[in-house]
């Protein structure tokens, strides 16, 4: 997982799930917004970023900034992932599968904001467990940073590519 630098990248934005929330005071209740934003360039860069403000327009702005400033490359092969991978975070689970040229991308809301902002055009998806956004993009986010491609495993143990498929 490696960090990316957003001042050169022409980033595309998406808004995920915008959540009011509400704290009790002395005084009564306090409203506020929480907006969920994923952004990436298409081409394998993707990150997402949480903005709490009283207005859902500074939300955005807020989420997006965060979201900046957590980017992460991932491995993809071609216009999919290399291998299948589940990502885990808290009670979200997410089964992420390759599928083949023309498939399109089959996933819910959450999954789909994240795979088409990264590029990932065919891939099977499926969110296990819980469906909360927040912890969907998180589970999302951690499969795609696990992933390999054969390149990137034969450097780390030393091999050619043929060695490692056999």
């Amino acid at each position: 997982m490696t960090k990316i630098d957003a001042s050169a990248l022409e980033l595309t934005e998406r808004v995920v799930s915008i959540n009011r929330v509400s704290k009790t005071v002395k005084g009564g209740r306090i409203s506020k917004f929480s907006a969920l934003v994923v952004v990436g360039d298409g081409n394998g860069t993707i990150g997402f970023g949480l903005g709490k403000s009283g207005e859902v327009p500074d939300a955005i702005r807020k989420g997006i900034e965060a979201a900046k400033k957590n980017l992460i490359k991932v491995s993809l092969k071609g216009t999919t992932i290399p291998h299948e991978i589940i990502g885990k975070y808290g009670a979200g689970v997410v089964l992420m599968k390759p599928a083949a040229e023309g498939t399109g991308v089959i996933a819910g809301g959450p999954v789909r904001a994240v795979m088409e902002t990264a590029g990932i055009h065919n891939i099977r998806t499926k969110t296990l467990r819980s469906n909360n956004p927040c912890n969907v993009v998180r589970a999302t986010f951690d499969g795609l940073s696990k992933l390999r491609t054969l390149e990137e495993v034969a450097a780390v143990r030393g091999k050619t590519n043929k060695e490692i498929l056999g």
